[in-house]
């Protein structure tokens, strides 16, 4: 008996199911469809700007370990069931920084300044925030920013960016350009006590029912505002910043607010270089207190990667392509020091007993 032979369709069936699977492969290995960025593509970048730093992180490379409490003012509640949010006390390991990927750097530079938290819930939740004491961000996707690191690589013989290089860039991306303005007019924070930081990236609250709201946050410090002067920056101790950070912790606690904005319709939640506008409604969420800090590696948060998308119940990731590209950039930089002999604090000195 004569079998029938397979139709045409049977046969393109056949042969379509591991293509399909070889094209899944190949897309998830970023060999076909749009070009993406992975982590170790970012981290590759930025050791092309600050040069390989064995045994840092590959970005915020220079920082100081701190430790605290968060206590929550149950306000913003009612738009998330973020055990963080409710109220209570709940335990904080941070960290400040300082932007680039050199450890040794000068703190007299025109910089952005860094808070990162972790905020441990019941249950095991944990809560991690990377912010900056600026509201926007200069690029708004993985690609510009591994472009901004290849524009922005100083030169050995004159410490700048090639002018050639940095014109091209700028040139298609005026969303640099507009940061770039930015943080050449605002005032610099004499200290990582009295600066204001940002979540900058958009989140959403998830609430118990499910209600969903864009969010942003800011931590506002109780410290009054003080200014460097941009005109004697190069003039500072090497550790500046850290160093009176330190001597301000031997005196009392610090403490911010933590300000959640809310988005309103319309409002941009995947676009970092842009600003929500002031009159939107701010919640306030509770308060941070700092009461130590330590060198990193004596410090908590030596091993923590303040990736901003481990999030607990009731907070959830917005459409920013930003957060995605920080989480496997994070992990990239810390597999990396991982397999690195620890490098030694740059930033910061044990304070005797006693004074913390």
């Amino acid at each position: 008996m004569t079998k029938p032979r397979p139709s045409h369709l049977t046969i393109a069936a056949i042969v379509a199911a591991p293509l399909a699977l070889l094209a899944g492969f190949a897309w998830a290995g970023g060999w076909i469809g749009s070009p993406r960025v992975g982590g170790e593509t970012i981290a590759d970048a930025l050791e092309f700007n600050a040069g390989r730093q064995a045994g840092y992180r590959r970005a915020h490379a220079k920082g100081l370990c701190f430790t605290g409490q968060f206590e929550a003012s149950g306000k913003a509640a009612r738009l998330s069931a973020a055990p963080q949010l409710a109220p209570g006390r709940y335990a904080v390991t941070g960290r400040f920084s300082t932007g680039g990927g050199n450890p040794f750097a000068t703190d007299g530079r025109n910089v952005f300044h860094a808070m990162a938290l972790q905020l441990a819930g019941p249950g095991g939740q944990i809560w991690r925030m990377a912010m900056d004491h600026v509201p926007i961000f200069p690029v708004a996707t993985p690609q510009a920013f591994v472009a901004l690191q290849h524009a922005t690589r100083p030169d050995p013989a004159t410490g700048k960016p090639d002018p050639t290089a940095m014109k091209a860039y700028l040139a298609s991306h005026p969303e640099t350009r507009a940061y770039q303005d930015y943080i050449a007019a605002a005032p610099l924070p004499d200290s990582f006590a009295n600066g204001t930081y940002y979540s900058i990236n958009a989140f959403r609250f998830v609430g118990s029912a499910g209600a969903s709201h864009a969010v942003r946050w800011a931590f506002e410090p109780e410290a009054p505002f003080g200014a460097l002067d941009k005109a004697t920056l190069a003039s500072l101790p090497t550790n500046y910043l850290f160093d009176e950070l330190q001597g301000r912790l031997a005196k009392e606690p610090l403490r911010w607010r933590m300000i959640v904005t809310v988005a309103a319709p319309g409002d941009e939640t995947d676009n970092a270089t842009i600003a929500w506008p002031a009159a939107r409604p701010r919640i306030d969420a509770g308060t941070l207190t700092i009461m130590r800090a330590e060198p990193e590696e004596s410090g908590a948060c030596r091993d923590i990667t303040f990736d901003p998308t481990i999030l607990p119940d009731g907070v959830a990731l917005s459409d920013d392509p930003l957060l995605a590209a920080r989480s496997a950039a994070y992990a990239a930089s810390f597999r990396r020091r991982a397999i690195e002999a620890p490098g030694p604090s740059a930033a910061g000195k044990a304070l005797p007993e006693g004074t913390r």
